[in-house]
């Protein structure tokens, strides 16, 4: 259990005074209810302060936790699985969700990633979103200001320095800009999903009577890459895809 020391400091300062009062005091019943193993009254606690919009990876932990201790898999599942999107390379995080995966009866093998993409993924999580935002915005007002340089200046040294060290900030301004937006799609706008439903047919084609494929069970992660009014096509880490209805499914 995180004892969420920091996001105490963080609602301070990014809330009106009395919500994050409020919002303190949710986390601290919360956390002693969960110590005092009414893990119902905790789950409670916890999702109210997630219903105002505050976003922590400790709060989504703190969560899983209760609802593993509730028996709630699928649940337990979706809180550490969204807990992992915020801060990746968390050890406690990443334990505890291969802990509920033991649960999970599908056992699906990942299609080897490319070599690029995978280097890719793990370079970008190295900062979080409002990281790579800083560096981007702090590169781009360098940037201006050896650009004001460059037209100000009249030594030809100095504008030829000025002029190519503008340049070089301002790709790394795009360059971080690009991955902070990446970083966010990943974390808040994401395709990724939980089966939620105890057992369900993937069909070929997004119908009732569609052609069925194969069965999935609850606690399995799939990829939505399409949609069609009720209906998720969705795809599995093997490569395997089908449909099934959206109700089948809790987004992560």
């Amino acid at each position: 259990m995180k004892r969420l020391t920091g996001i105490i400091l963080l609602l301070s300062l990014i809330l009106p005074l009395i919500q994050a009062q409020d919002l303190y005091d949710l986390i601290v019943e919360g956390n002693d209810h969960y110590i005092n193993g009414d893990f119902e009254s905790a789950i409670e606690k916890y999702n109210a302060v997630l219903d105002s919009g505050y976003q922590a990876p400790e709060l989504h932990y703190n969560l899983g936790n209760a609802y593993f201790k509730s028996h709630k898999i699928t649940m337990a599942l979706v809180e550490y699985e969204r807990a992992l999107l915020l801060e990746p390379y968390d050890e406690e995080i990443q334990h505890n969700l291969n802990l509920a995966h033991q649960y999970v009866v599908d056992n699906i093998e990942e299609l080897p990633e490319l070599l690029f993409k995978k280097w890719f993924k793990a370079f970008i999580t190295i900062l979080k979103v409002d990281q790579w935002a800083c560096i981007s915005m702090l590169t781009f007002v360098l940037s201006l200001g050896l650009l004001l340089i460059y037209l100000f200046i009249r030594r030809i040294n100095l504008r030829k320095l000025s002029f190519w060290l503008a340049l070089g900030f301002l790709v790394i301004s795009i360059t971080t800009f690009l991955f902070s937006y990446e970083q966010k799609r990943n974390v808040y706008n994401n395709n990724w999903a939980i089966i939620f439903s105890p057992s369900v047919t993937i069909k070929g084609s997004p119908d009732s009577g569609g052609t069925d494929l194969f069965q999935l069970h609850e606690g399995t992660k799939v990829e939505i890459i399409d949609q069609l009014g009720e209906w998720r096509e969705i795809k599995l880490s093997d490569g395997n895809i089908g449909w099934l209805r959206n109700e089948d499914l809790i987004k992560l």
